[in-house]
């Protein structure tokens, strides 16, 4: 994909994503910054950001666990370990993704069951363990090209399925979630 495209699918993603009533109704999203051939971020944070959302970007720690930061816009973002870009300000703690009405997760694809497959490197399976672990029950969404839902992905024991998938074509819900 060109960047055009990259950036036209980004606009198109950010539309859908805010006809998600867990989106659209967030007062915090933990999202992330997309980087390379991923579907674009930029304009759905903007979007969060203008109506007032509190969105927190991860910071990857050396251990691959995943830290936060506020989003306060593009200009302060810095270039970090893999070819990420993190957010410049205060740190606020592993713990503080527990506190996210709705949490974007990236992903290579997922399952009609709602199974992601994630790049490997278990930073966001950390996230979600540690959501549970604290009893908290944030929407989990993961932002995806309209050719990455699949019939099937890989699974391992550890792994939990995501509530819905947005792609610039549609919603996609895979777990109920109560209103």
């Amino acid at each position: 994909m060109t960047a055009d495209d990259i950036e036209k699918a980004g606009a198109a993603l950010a539309c859908r994503a805010l006809e998600l009533p867990e989106i659209a109704g967030a007062a915090t999203v933990a999202a992330y910054v997309s980087v390379g051939s991923e579907p674009g971020t930029h304009a759905l944070r903007e979007a969060l950001r203008a109506r007032g959302v509190r969105v927190l970007l991860p910071v990857l720690l050396e251990d691959d666990d995943l830290d936060w930061g506020e989003d306060e816009g593009p200009e302060r973002l810095a270039p970090a370990r893999r070819g990420l870009l993190e957010p410049e300000g205060p740190r606020l703690g592993p713990e503080a993704v527990i506190r996210a009405d709705v949490v974007l997760l990236p992903g290579l694809a997922v399952d009609r069951r709602g199974m992601r497959l994630g790049r490997g490197g278990g930073s966001y399976d950390r996230v979600l363990a540690r959501l549970a672990g604290a009893g908290a029950d944030p929407a989990l969404v993961v932002l995806l090209y309209d050719g990455e839902l699949l019939d099937e992905v890989p699974e391992e024991g550890h792994d939990r399925p995501v509530h819905a998938a947005v792609t610039p074509s549609g919603l996609h819900r895979f777990t109920p979630r109560p209103r």
